[in-house]
Parts: C-alpha cells; sequence; structure tokens
C-alpha cells in the first residue's frame, strides 16, 4: 500500500493518536511538548527502547500486535526498577506497507494496552521512510522517592531469582518463522510470547524494597545478568539446569539430543522480558510470598558470588558459553 501523503499525517495524529493522549498533560497533541507536574515523594523514572521490522518483529506481524510489543518491552524496562506506569512518547516511523489501516490497527493495540496497563500518550512524531517501518517510546513512570533498584546493588552471598519462564522469546521467533515441529497449540503460544510479552510491572512494584539489583530480561538471562554483575563489582553464578521453563518449552528440550546446548540456547536466546533480580538471602520468604499472592512463577536460579561476570555451571559442571545473548550491531 502506498505511504500516505503529508496531510495523511497530520490526519494520523489527530484521528488515530490524539484520542489516545493523556487527558490532562498532552495538550491534545496540538504542542510541541506535554507539561508534567511534579510529584511529591517521588522519583520520575524514564526509558527507551526502538523496535525495528526485520529485526525486533516480522514483515508481516499485524501491526496492532507491533504496538503491543513495543509499550511491552518498555514497560518492562519500568518493572525491573519497580515504576509505576505513567506515560509514553511515541516516534512513529511509517514504511510504505503502513496505510490507513494498518495505522488504525496500530493505534487499536496501542489502545489495549494503554486500558491495560494505565498508561496514556503524551506526545511523539510521525514521519513516512522508505522503510523499514520502525517504532520508538520513551516510557515514564513513578517510583517512590530513592526506590528505583539499580543493577548495582548485589552482593556476595545474595541469591539470584528469575519471574515467569525463560526460552520463550527465542521459541516464539522461530515458532513465528514456521521453523519448529511441536504441537500447534504449543507453537501458537510461543509465537504469542515473542509479539506480545507480558511485562512484569506488578510484581515489580509489589517487591520495592526487597531485590537489591534488577533487570529486565531482554537482551538473554546470561547477557542480563552480567549487566548486573558489572554494575556491581561481583561475579554471579548461575545453575543451568534450573532455568524454569514453560510446557512448550519442555517439548521442545525433551526432542533434543543434547539438553545442555538446548539450555545454552535458551537462556542466551532473548525476548524474554521477566525480572532477574538478586535479593538478601533473610528476603527471600517475603519475596516468595509476593510471588505466590501474584500468582507467578518465581525461581531461584543462582547466587551472587565474589569474582567478575557471570559463571554457568550444568549439573555442577563449569559451562563455557559461544555467546552470552543478543547484542545491537
Amino acid at each position: 500500500m502506498a505511504a500516505l501523503d503529508a496531510a495523511g499525517e497530520f490526519e494520523t495524529i489527530r484521528t488515530l493518536l490524539a484520542p489516545l493522549a493523556h487527558p490532562d498533560y498532552a495538550r491534545d497533541l496540538l504542542d510541541d511538548v506535554a507539561v508534567l507536574p511534579s510529584r511529591a515523594g517521588f522519583d520520575l523514572v524514564l526509558t527507551k527502547d526502538a523496535i525495528v521490522e526485520g529485526v525486533h518483529f516480522l514483515p508481516d506481524d499485524p501491526l496492532d500486535q507491533v504496538a503491543q510489543k513495543l509499550l511491552r518491552v518498555n514497560l518492562s524496562d519500568l518493572a525491573a526498577k519497580g515504576a509505576e506506569p505513567f506515560g509514553y512518547l511515541l516516534a512513529c516511523h511509517w514504511s510504505p506497507r503502513c496505510g490507513w489501516p494498518e495505522r488504525e490497527a496500530f493505534a487499536a493495540g496501542l489502545k489495549a494496552d494503554q486500558d491495560a496497563f494505565g498508561v496514556a500518550l503524551l506526545g511523539g512524531d510521525t514521519v513516512a521512510t522508505p522503510g523499514p517501518a520502525s517504532f520508538s517510546v520513551t516510557m515514564l513512570g513513578w517510583v517512590p522517592k530513592g526506590q528505583a533498584v539499580a543493577r548495582s546493588g548485589a552482593k556476595a552471598g545474595h541469591a539470584v531469582y528469575v519471574t515467569g519462564t525463560i526460552g520463550d522469546g527465542w521459541l516464539g521467533l522461530q515458532a513465528a518463522r514456521g521453523r519448529l515441529s511441536l504441537e500447534p497449540e504449543r507453537v501458537a503460544a510461543l509465537a504469542e510470547h515473542y509479539r506480545r510479552p507480558v511485562p512484569r510491572v506488578d510484581f515489580g512494584t509489589a517487591i520495592r524494597g526487597l531485590p537489591t539489583a534488577a533487570v529486565d530480561v531482554s537482551d538473554g538471562l546470561v547477557a542480563d545478568l552480567a549487566h548486573v554483575a558489572g554494575a556491581s563489582g561481583v561475579g554471579i553464578a548461575l545453575d543451568l539446569e534450573a532455568t524454569p521453563l514453560s510446557a512448550a518449552a519442555h517439548a521442545w528440550l525433551d526432542a533434543r539430543t543434547d539438553p545442555q546446548a538446548a539450555l545454552e540456547t535458551l537462556v542466551t536466546g532473548g525476548d524474554d522480558y521477566e525480572i532477574a533480580l538478586s535479593v538478601h538471602p533473610l528476603d527471600e520468604a517475603r519475596l516468595k510470598k509476593e510471588a505466590d499472592r501474584l500468582h507467578l512463577r518465581l525461581t531461584r536460579i543462582g547466587e551472587v558470588v565474589a569474582g567478575k561476570g557471570v559463571s554457568v555451571r550444568y549439573l555442577g559442571q563449569p559451562v563455557t558459553l559461544g555467546r552470552t545473548g543478543w547484542t545491537h550491531d
């Protein structure tokens, strides 16, 4: 479908994006700025992620799901900080495939997740590009003053946990590309996880004050734990066999001839959007209680140790990984 002209760009804002704007602070998207009041006793947390067609989503992915993934990968960053989502700035780089129906679908996806996660559009920009399509969000959230969880607080002796399951992001990409031989319902579940991951916002806000360090698992479990280890000046020992897997991932793993190599693939694949965190042993019971209250799977996968970087073990034996996760060139 041909790209829309300049008039179409303004119509996109007026018809599709203005209804998503925050009623108090976005100025109906008629201005170049949003104006936010200060919130006494809170810190403003900001994060920004972009997604590009052919890199972070597939060329034939429906744009409503692309919009939802865009919001959710940014919400995942807030969740790891314990921040309450507030609103976002949006940049859309529409390619020729983004005609009016596709833009309507994109706006519908934004609306669905705005309602689900309690955020609103504050402003941004839209432009046309010969392609590929790309989109970015700057997400804003609030956290009580001084309580944003950093990556730098892990200390030797602390336990390391991760929410949910690991590996469904990488498997979901294979499923979306038609490269998995599993039951159709499992393939569908994995593809859904890849296209619309679930950010752990409720858990992040519920456990404020408990994690000593935290990171969202976007580039791969090992790579993201390495960020924590580097910021904290410690080592992290990871038990590969403790990796929490979904039923679909277990089915895939059962068909592998080398389970260790398969697990290595899953912990370095990325796109999981879970929270990996360290916690003092005295706070483990409280952490588990909050996870149980929210019916969220929480798994101890290792511990913080003296040293540097992430060391991986499988059944007690050291493992040397060929890669640690996704990297951006």
